[in-house]
């Protein structure tokens, strides 16, 4: 291995490590992801999962899952997934496509992936699926880094 290499190896856990403890201490604060029990079941850089079990208050008046909450979730991983150093980045805009309705009872997990990053800017999506892995909400959001420190 060259010491370039040796050099980059020895640099991508660091940089995980530090990614991870700036999202712990992110979603540490997070009140309303908390109170919407979201989990974040992986952190990486520019990748993050958190699912979301939908309760009977999380429903609308059809009975289906409120999709300001789907947003929410989906929103969530996204933050996680853009949150890769000690700036402090946002959300600078986000869209979402609805493909189908979930009730209560039902897990929701979403997939956040970094697609492009470049300067203060980054593009990213993310999936919504159920628990039976059918795909549920397509959201793509932009992020800006601020000058701002965890």
């Amino acid at each position: 291995m060259t010491d370039a290499a040796t050099d980059a190896a020895a640099d991508a856990p660091t940089a995980e490590a530090a990614t991870q403890r700036v999202n712990r201490a992110m979603m540490d604060r997070d009140l309303a992801s908390a109170a919407l029990g979201m989990v974040v079941e992986h952190d990486d850089p520019g990748h993050a999962v958190v699912s979301m079990q939908v309760r009977d208050d999380m429903t609308n008046g059809f009975h289906i899952t409120h999709g300001g909450l789907v947003f929410a979730l989906a929103d969530t991983a996204f933050a996680i997934a853009c949150n890769e150093d000690d700036n402090v980045t946002v959300a600078a805009g986000a869209d979402i496509t609805f493909l189908k309705s979930t009730v209560a009872g039902q897990t929701l997990t979403a997939t956040a992936m970094r697609r492009a990053k470049s300067g203060r800017t980054g593009l990213y999506d993310v999936t919504v699926v159920d628990d039976h892995g059918d795909t549920i909400a397509e959201f793509r959001g932009r992020s800006i880094s601020t000058n701002r420190t965890f």
